[in-house]
């Protein structure tokens, strides 16, 4: 299967709370994330999520910084132990997508 994704991908170990924000109701879904880009994250969640709905997030990263993002849901994959999801962000500034770029150079 031939590669895709626009941006490297890196391992984080971290949780963040999204919020839905395209109705009045604020649920709040807690989530494992498996990877990480400048474009986008890859996470795992018990709750069933929409593809292209838009929740804002609160992304703890390595330095122990809070990104607040928009992202978008793009794929839903069905595990043994709830759903994998891919999502994309909406809107990031570049100043907290260059962190990331960082992370990932530091890492190699």
């Amino acid at each position: 299967m031939q590669e895709r994704r626009k941006s490297k991908r890196s391992p984080m170990q971290s949780t963040l709370v999204m919020k839905r924000v395209d109705n009045n109701i604020t649920d709040e879904v807690a989530i494992d994330i498996n990877d990480v880009s400048k474009s986008g994250i890859g996470f795992n969640c018990d709750e069933i999520l929409q593809i292209g709905t838009i929740y804002e997030a609160y992304l703890t990263i390595w330095t122990k910084e809070v990104l607040h993002a928009f992202v978008q849901i793009v794929r839903i994959e069905m595990k043994d132990a709830g759903y994998a999801y891919g999502a994309s962000f909406v809107g990031l500034p570049e100043m907290d997508a260059s962190r990331i770029e960082v992370y990932q150079t530091v890492n190699e």
